[in-house]
C-alpha cells in the first residue's frame, strides 16, 4: 500500500511537471512570433529605404572612379545601374521632396549626357552634385 501511494504521488508531481513545462514553452514559442510579426515591416521597409540610397551612392561613387580614370565606357555601365537604384526609393523621395526629386532626375539626365559626350570636368561637377542631393534627401 505505501508503494501504491509512493507511485501515485511519483506520477502526480511528474504530470504536473509535463503539464507546467508544456504550458512553458507554448508560451515562449508564441511571445517571439507576435514580437516578429509587428518589428518585421518596419524594419524591412527602412532597410529597403537605406538599402537604396546605399546602392545610389555606391552607383555614383563607381562611376566616378571610372570617369577619373578616363574610362568613359565603364562609367556609362556603371551609371546604368543608377536607374534600378533610383526606382526602389524615387516614389518615396517624390512625395517628400519633390524639389530634390527634380533635382535628381535633372542631374542624373544630365551626367548621361556628360559621360555620353566623355566630357570628364561636366561629368565629375554632376556627379558630385548628384552625390550631394542623394545624401540631403536621404537624411530627410
Amino acid at each position: 500500500m505505501k508503494r501504491l501511494s509512493d507511485v501515485i504521488a511519483v506520477t502526480v508531481i511528474s504530470l504536473l511537471a509535463l503539464v507546467g513545462c508544456n504550458s512553458t514553452q507554448q508560451s515562449t514559442t508564441q511571445v517571439p512570433s507576435t514580437t516578429e510579426t509587428t518589428a518585421t515591416p518596419a524594419s524591412d521597409h527602412s532597410n529597403v529605404t537605406q538599402d537604396g540610397f546605399g546602392n545610389l551612392v555606391t552607383v555614383v561613387s563607381n562611376t566616378k572612379i571610372a570617369v577619373k580614370a578616363g574610362k568613359f565606357d565603364q562609367a556609362k555601365q556603371e551609371f546604368d545601374k543608377f536607374e534600378n537604384a533610383w526606382a526602389k526609393v524615387e516614389d518615396g523621395v517624390k512625395t517628400k521632396s519633390p524639389k530634390s526629386y527634380a533635382a535628381i532626375e535633372d542631374t542624373a539626365t544630365q551626367v548621361k549626357s556628360a559621360l555620353k559626350a566623355k566630357d570628364k570636368a561636366k561629368a565629375l561637377e554632376r556627379l558630385q552634385t548628384l552625390d550631394k542631393d542623394i545624401a540631403t534627401v536621404s537624411k530627410s
